[in-house]
């Protein structure tokens, strides 16, 4: 389907490089380290201003009580060019009770099911291996090798949505992973041959100890994939709602095969993926391994970054402009649709999308309502937005003129799931890279 009416973004040259953002502080040791190599901190890629954690959804009880909002400022390594937030809470806090679960996206299922049969295939994996994946969630990919009779293990720090991969017979640990449970794993007999973390590197707080527990679980000819949004695509395609204090760094490929590198880890295969608006999937192995050849992907993706500037500072320098700029034309459709007496809903409740509402300033005088399809978020309320989260059946009853789509990355899902607001004339509203509205 073909988008009919487009709000365009007005991009900017790119300015000087002694232009970009810089701290305010004068002395180098007030600034944070670098997560991966301690350097100080100096540099600024965008400023989202004042924000709650994306996944504290608020009861109604709880309203009107005082709610924490922590700044959203994203720092980049002149150095190591690793894409990063400050720690302003533990990830204890975070994660200790989480309200993600992943099976409530049909086609993230989905995409775990390919993975694993693919896995299988290529690795020749079978019930004399052993599958983990860390950050394991509910099971939706695991549950997948269960049934294929391959041995697993899942590590979830998130005791309410482990229990729920349990019950689909996908045996976790409620453990952060990292050396010491690395080393407890692999002295329980529990290394791994298939070692898997699905959008977990950009969660993880103390960045090299997770690493070097991958290297320790890892058997000896055992293989890593990790797959997570891909820095490049989140600047060339404005994804900034996809920063939000769960997520600790953001990614180039060249970075990661350097973090990997430091901790005798080597990748030898990468794979581009169109899921959360543009993922890499790489795969790593110990670097003494020689039975698994580089292959020629990693060296032309490493190459195109170069070429588009991704290790010189220069090159992060606009985006903070594009950022504003987007925030302007959404908040302009939404005037106009307001005044119009246009009536706008949303539809999801993921962390994407309460920075965009966040930052933005959009709240109840803008957008009603938003749906959800998990009933841990129905009946709560967004985060610093309090904008109610209502069962789905919601829109058929309220027959809104407008649904703007928050997971803009499953679109086509979700237009699918809802198409009957094509009965009335309602229509679909894209936010990200620019304001986009379908019929």
């Amino acid at each position: 389907m073909s988008p009919i009416h487009i709000i365009p973004i007005a991009y900017p040259t790119t300015p000087a490089a002694e232009d970009l953002a810089q701290t305010e502080t004068a002395s180098m040791n007030s600034n944070p380290p670098c997560r991966f190599c301690g350097t100080p901190l100096h540099h600024t890629l965008v400023d989202l201003g004042m924000s709650p954690l994306c996944e504290s959804y608020v009861s109604q009880d709880r309203l009107n009580e005082m709610e924490p909002f922590y700044p959203l400022r994203v720092h980049v390594c002149g150095e190591c060019f690793l894409v990063q937030l400050e720690a302003y809470v533990t990830a204890e806090h975070i994660f200790g009770d989480y309200a993600y679960f992943s099976s409530y996206s049909d086609s993230w299922v989905e995409h775990a099911r390919v993975y694993a049969g693919r896995m299988i295939e290529r690795f020749g994996l079978d019930r004399r291996h052993r599958v983990v994946e860390v950050a394991s969630n509910d099971g939706y990919l695991l549950q997948h090798f269960v049934a294929r009779g391959i041995p697993v293990l899942g590590v979830e720090p998130a005791a309410n949505v482990a229990e729920v991969a349990r019950k689909l017979g996908v045996p976790s640990l409620v453990k952060f992973f990292g050396e010491q449970t690395a080393r407890e794993m692999v002295a329980d007999g529990r290394g791994a041959d298939l070692l898997i973390g699905n959008n977990v590197l950009a969660q993880v707080p103390d960045l090299n100890d997770f690493v070097e527990g991958l290297r320790i679980a890892l058997r000896p000819e055992g293989i890593i994939t990790l797959e997570f949004p891909h820095l490049m695509k989140l600047m060339a395609e404005n994804q900034f709602d996809t920063i939000y204090h769960e997520h600790f760094c953001y990614f180039s490929f060249a970075t990661t095969v350097r973090i990997l590198a430091a901790h005798g880890l080597t990748v030898f295969d990468v794979e581009e993926l169109p899921t959360h608006g543009g993922s890499l999937r790489i795969y790593a192995r110990h670097a003494e391994d020689a039975t698994r050849p580089i292959d020629e992907r990693v060296g032309a993706l490493l190459g195109r970054e170069s070429a588009s500037g991704f290790n010189r500072l220069e090159s992060y320098a606009c985006f903070g402009e594009q950022v504003k700029e987007t925030k302007r034309k959404l908040l302009s459709f939404l005037i106009e649709a307001r005044r119009a007496g246009k009536t706008v809903v949303g539809y999801g409740a993921p962390g994407k999308g309460n920075t965009l509402l966040n930052y933005c300033g959009i709240r109840t005088d803008f957008l009603d309502y938003t749906v959800d399809r998990s009933p841990h978020k129905q009946g709560k309320f967004l985060p610093g937005t309090h904008i109610p989260i209502l069962h789905p059946d919601t829109i058929r009853e309220t027959r809104p003129d407008y649904v703007l789509i928050l997971p803009w990355n499953v679109k086509d899902e979700i237009m699918a799931q809802v198409s009957y607001i094509r009965d009335w004339g309602g229509q679909f509203v894209i936010p990200i890279p620019e304001v986009r509205v379908y019929p």
